[in-house]
């Protein structure tokens, strides 16, 4: 198991954001909480692969956004957002390092990883500011042959299809109802009553078997619900992200699957 990961900007509290009032965001504390993030990742047995930094695009730690992986197959993001267009080249060059094989996506296309939640070979795309439609069209084209159906999502309520819902591994899809369009638009779906428990990054297996989930610190209330659940939460704390839109899965791209 393998993770991307790229160190914070110093240009961090100039991220962009389209949902939250701005805040000041303390970019020292940042990194100290990246850190840990990276640590957490390690200590759960994921070697860490750091992207080359992109100290001069503030949302370059949001490295999840630069790619969609589906099987042994890459697909580079085309951000809508011309500032954070730079950030893919360095991404790109480390995964294809991984052995995986890589396919772009083309004008009128805009993708950000965010917005992509892969559950199963059912991949669902969020249709908001920041991915259209021809995005979803073209990575239909990519995924089918490796086995992947793209279902689009759209998304008006957040920033990412991600920041609203994530997914547990037994395949439910879980979110905090009054950010997620359309519930029904997935195969099945679980409600949380924290926001930050919409969020999971799914660790694998611990010593006894139980199911690790990464988890924000904000959500102690579902943390106590899937622990009921059998699952063991992981906890970090990623309140300076947070005022950035950011939340657990978007600080790495896991590659489980080998490339070939």
């Amino acid at each position: 198991m393998r993770a991307l990961v790229r160190r914070p900007s110093p240009r961090l509290a100039e991220g962009l954001i389209t949902h939250l009032a701005r805040v000041p965001v303390d970019v020292e504390r940042a990194t100290r909480q990246w850190e840990d993030y990276v640590a957490v990742l390690r200590s759960a047995g994921w070697q860490t692969i750091e992207v080359a930094p992109a100290d001069d695009c503030p949302d370059g730690v949001f490295v999840e956004d630069t790619m969609v992986v589906f099987r042994e197959v890459a697909t580079i993001a085309r951000p809508q957002a011309p500032s954070r267009r730079p950030e893919t080249a360095a991404a790109e060059a480390s995964v294809a390092a991984a052995g995986y094989r890589i396919r772009h996506l083309t004008e009128p296309a805009t993708l950000d990883g965010g917005d992509v939640l892969k559950v199963g070979s059912t991949i669902y795309v969020g249709l908001t500011e920041r991915t259209n439609a021809a995005a979803a069209e073209q990575l239909a084209a990519i995924v089918a042959p490796l086995g992947g159906t793209v279902v689009p999502v759209p998304t008006t309520k957040v920033l990412h299809l991600k920041s609203a819902v994530t997914a547990l591994p037994d395949g439910r899809v879980i979110g905090y109802p009054p950010l997620v369009d359309d519930p029904t638009a997935f195969a099945a779906f679980l409600p949380v009553d924290e926001e930050a428990g919409s969020h999971v990054v799914l660790l694998g297996p611990d010593e006894h078997g139980a199911e690790r989930l990464l988890m924000a610190a904000g959500a102690p209330r579902t943390a106590t619900r899937f622990t009921e659940l059998g699952y063991r939460p992981v906890i970090v704390d990623i309140s300076e992200f947070e005022k950035l839109e950011g939340c657990v899965t978007c600080l790495s791209v896991r590659l489980r699957t080998p490339a070939r």
